[in-house]
C-alpha cells in the first residue's frame, strides 16, 4: 500500500498534496494515529476538525 501511494505522489501532481498525521484519543484513554493525504490548501481545516 505504501509503495503505491509514494509512486502516485511522485508522478506529477504529488507536490500539491501533503501526508498529515494526527494523534486521536480513544475512549479508553490511549492514543492512536490518524493518517491521510490531503490537498495543501486544506491542511489547516483537516487539523481543525475533530
Amino acid at each position: 500500500m505504501a509503495k503505491k501511494t509514494v509512486a502516485t505522489l511522485q508522478t506529477g501532481g504529488g507536490k500539491i498534496h501533503t501526508k498529515v498525521v494526527k494523534m486521536v484519543k480513544n475512549e479508553k484513554g490511549s492514543y492512536s494515529f490518524r493518517e491521510e493525504i490531503v490537498h495543501n490548501d486544506k491542511v489547516k481545516e483537516w487539523f481543525a476538525n475533530k
